[in-house]
């Protein structure tokens, strides 16, 4: 194994214990939150919950039966996107757009719009480049903070494979508001204000003009009206010398935004994401980042065992969940540390000494390092988080298959915001059944018989993803307008498309 720094080893321990340590108690109260038992919280948040009861008219203590329950979450993500897409299209009509951006053309705010409203988080724009600050504020953050959605449906199914009897599984806008209020929002109060102590920017004050201490200059190749090349008389572009004596510093409410994301679905305020100084701007910012992105997931495991009666079933999940992530995070930041062998020859030098960090630095930040950034790569794969704090695209070809595989096996280790959990529970559905088979006794799971119905469902949902995936990929790959989308040719735009 490539010999790794110290400082390194000791970050990877510290995270992946602090993680495992906040398991129980934040787990416990998830579980609390869902069963409707009394919080810490509830002298503050309770009457803002049964008021935004009143207002919506929903009777709280009436559940549902899950068609009822997945009618209101899909009707739920309709208007949400539809909602969403309109702010996109009339952004430039709208307040709190200092830096007067344009709106968003149609196909790019339908993508825009699918990709929060499904807890994608795919984002095909420089947020400081297009987005204005109530689009941030108002389209995006919101629907980082309805990720409840999500872990609705996980403590639905909780319920589901916990009760003896019933056609009820809960009531959907009671536990979107409870998962909301409870879990959500006090975590990104808390860590919001923390950010802004380590410097990352809150404000709605208008971009900032600086002007640089050494002046710069490139060539700008010259267009006519219609944007074509301009030719002199040789055949050859002409261009002009562009001279910049000044830097455009991009500002806005990047605290809060930052705090509910990493906590949920990722993404990032600006285009470089967690690698930016004002999203991330300190070493301990990045471990709390960090430890934000999985703290949820890994939670959930005992949420679950609370749930269902049996915690031991919920240190199982988290443990085989565990087994397997532990050893693609070795693997991922070996291989960052091993650097490029074909840069051996070559005469780089790549070991880590006390002047410099060695291996692949390419595409890292140098103020986090490769052990940090590997790790935050395997975290928030396994986490669905979609944040980065390095480019994925300079990573080796053997640290590049770790997230791959990640999120190939459908993003359940750890997973995302409840769809890792009941993700996961499918894969315990098959996997007791297959086992039941091999002994010769009834599947079962949770005293619960598993047939025929039950492990067709979950077959279809472990075929369903990469039976689109690869479906789509053969289209992508097949067309013109489909390789014309890809941004870096050659094996890495194969794995772009997939």
């Amino acid at each position: 194994m490539v010999q790794l720094t110290t400082m390194g080893w000791l970050q990877i321990a510290v995270v992946l214990a602090v993680l495992l340590l906040s398991a129980k108690p934040l787990g416990a109260h998830i579980a609390r939150v869902y069963e409707g038992e009394r919080t810490w919280l509830d002298p503050v948040l309770r009457p803002v919950e049964r008021l935004l009861y009143r207002w919506a008219g929903v009777r709280p203590e009436q559940e549902m039966d899950w068609q009822t329950y997945t009618t209101a979450l899909l009707a739920f993500t309709l208007v949400g996107m539809i909602l969403l897409y309109a702010m996109l299209r009339l952004q430039a009509a709208l307040p709190l757009n200092p830096q007067r951006f344009l709106s968003i053309d149609p196909v790019l705010a339908f993508n825009t719009a699918a990709s929060y409203v499904s807890a994608t988080e795919w984002q095909n724009f420089g947020g400081e480049s297009a987005m204005s600050y109530l689009t941030q504020m108002a389209g995006f953050v919101p629907k980082a903070f309805v990720s409840g959605a999500g872990m609705a449906i996980m403590v639905a199914l909780f319920r589901g494979l916990a009760r003896a009897s019933g056609r009820t599984i809960g009531n959907f806008w009671v536990d979107l508001v409870r998962g909301t209020l409870y879990v959500f929002l006090p975590l990104a109060a808390v860590f919001a204000l923390f950010l802004v102590s380590q410097g990352v920017v809150q404000t709605l004050s208008p971009y900032q003009t600086a002007t640089l201490m050494e002046s710069t200059a490139y060539a700008q190749p010259v267009t006519d009206a219609n944007g074509k090349p301009v030719l002199d008389a040789q055949g050859h572009r002409k261009t002009t010398t562009v001279k910049v004596t000044e830097q455009q510093i991009a500002l806005g409410p990047v605290a809060s935004d930052v705090a509910i994301r990493q906590f949920t679905n990722g993404g990032g305020f600006t285009n470089a994401n967690s690698a930016h100084p004002f999203e991330n701007p300190t070493p301990l910012s990045n471990f709390f980042e960090t430890i934000a992105m999985a703290l949820i997931p890994i939670a959930s495991c005992y949420t679950f065992g609370r749930m269902v009666g049996n915690t031991k079933q919920g240190w199982a999940l988290l443990a085989a969940m565990s087994l397997i992530f532990v050893p693609l995070l070795v693997g991922a930041v070996s291989a960052e540390q091993a650097g490029n062998p074909l840069l051996t020859p070559a005469g780089v030098d790549q070991r880590a000494t006390a002047a410099q960090p060695g291996g692949n630095m390419e595409g890292k930040e140098v103020r986090f390092g490769i052990a940090a950034s590997a790790l935050w790569t395997t975290l928030t794969t396994a986490a669905s988080n979609g944040s980065a704090n390095s480019n994925y695209d300079s990573y080796t070809p053997a640290g590049g298959v770790v997230p791959l595989f990640l999120m190939h096996t459908g993003e359940v280790i750890y997973g995302g915001i409840g769809s890792g959990l009941y993700g996961m529970l499918v894969y315990v559905l098959v996997a007791a059944f297959a086992a039941g088979l091999m002994i010769g006794r009834s599947p079962e799971y949770l005293g619960k018989k598993i047939e025929a119905f039950e492990i067709r469902m979950a077959t279809l949902v472990v075929l369903i993803m990469p039976a689109v995936a690869l479906t789509a990929t053969a289209v992508a790959v097949l067309t013109a307008a489909g390789r014309a989308r890809v941004s870096n040719p050659g094996p890495h735009g194969f794995s772009e498309i997939l």
